[in-house]
């Protein structure tokens, strides 16, 4: 995917973690690693770690990074993004009202899962061949491109993965996200690749020059630079850093099969019937990012997963 995305008003997030509802007939609260959910409607019992627990409670509990525009807390303390979002249109089409997030770290939310601390997660994940080996994935969801987050005016020009080992710079990356693997691919040595494990490390690191960029998602640099004006920073134009589009959906437990077949059947038929880009777009996300029809089929989570 090229560059030559609209640019949407994001909104700003604090790293406060507290119990929220957002309107609509489903309610999605947020809770720290380890806590509760907030004030349910009459009738929603506890939030469930398991599809058929949730069916009959109503209340579902989801694991997420704090990783804005996908899944992040506002300015007001609520829990938004494209997969809070989405996530919460599909489980009511479920009969599951109500939603509790827990925050994690990028790369312990697979395991955090597996583990049970809730039912699925809803990060914006790409599909990786490592991943299915520890879980499955509903079909994808969307497509994007990597960008490099850079001082102004870029001047060691880093613009793809093979520029990083001769401008002999330091580069950000999340911890457990895509692009450690796409640097690795392209050679970069791992002495110049630094893992973080929050999206503020990284921007905060790129901007006092601890490293000279940070290798992210397109929609997430773009997102970064549109909510820190001040900190004199650009986004490099998109690009594809592999041989097929880059794809992202939600995540869930191996053998898990009921829930995410169910899942799959409504998030497709959102795409068909032209919601799901009106869920996205408050997040920066463009019909350039819809996976329908081309993408979004259990073929394509195969041969993602190199099945």
């Amino acid at each position: 995917m090229s560059g030559g995305w609209t640019r949407r008003d994001f909104f700003r997030r604090t790293g406060a973690m507290g119990v929220v509802a957002l309107g609509g007939p489903a309610v999605l609260s947020a809770c720290g690693v380890g806590g509760g959910g907030g004030d349910k409607p009459e009738g929603v019992g506890a939030a469930a770690v398991t599809f058929e627990e949730a069916k009959k409670t109503k209340n579902i509990k989801v694991g997420f990074a704090n990783e804005a525009p996908w899944a992040f807390m506002d300015e007001k303390g609520e829990l938004t993004g494209y997969a809070p979002a989405v996530a919460r249109e599909v489980l009511k089409k479920l009969g599951i009202d109500h939603v509790e997030g827990e925050v994690t770290e990028f790369d312990s939310l697979i395991d955090n899962a597996r583990a049970k601390k809730y039912a699925f997660v809803a990060a914006g994940m790409s599909i990786k061949p490592d991943r299915c080996k520890n879980s499955d994935f509903a079909v994808p969801d969307y497509q994007v491109g990597s960008a490099f987050l850079v001082p102004k005016g870029n001047p060691k020009n880093i613009t793809r993965f093979e520029d990083i080992k001769g401008a002999k710079v330091k580069i950000a990356t999340l911890g457990g996200a895509v692009e450690n693997q796409f640097a690795k691919d392209a050679g970069v040595p791992s002495s110049q690749i630094e893992p973080m494990p929050k999206q503020d490390d990284i921007l905060r690191a790129v901007q006092a020059g601890d490293v000279y960029g940070a290798a992210i998602l397109d929609v997430t640099a773009a997102w970064l630079v549109k909510n820190n004006p001040d900190a004199g920073l650009e986004v490099t134009e998109s690009f594809q850093a592999g041989d097929k589009p880059e794809v992202g959906t939600f995540n869930f437990r191996l053998d898990d099969d009921e829930f995410r077949e169910a899942f799959n059947k409504e998030l497709i038929e959102l795409h068909k019937s032209g919601r799901w880009l009106e869920l996205v777009e408050p997040f920066g996300l463009t019909e350039a990012n819809d996976t329908y029809p081309d993408l979004a089929t259990e073929e394509k989570v195969d041969e993602y997963c190199g099945k």
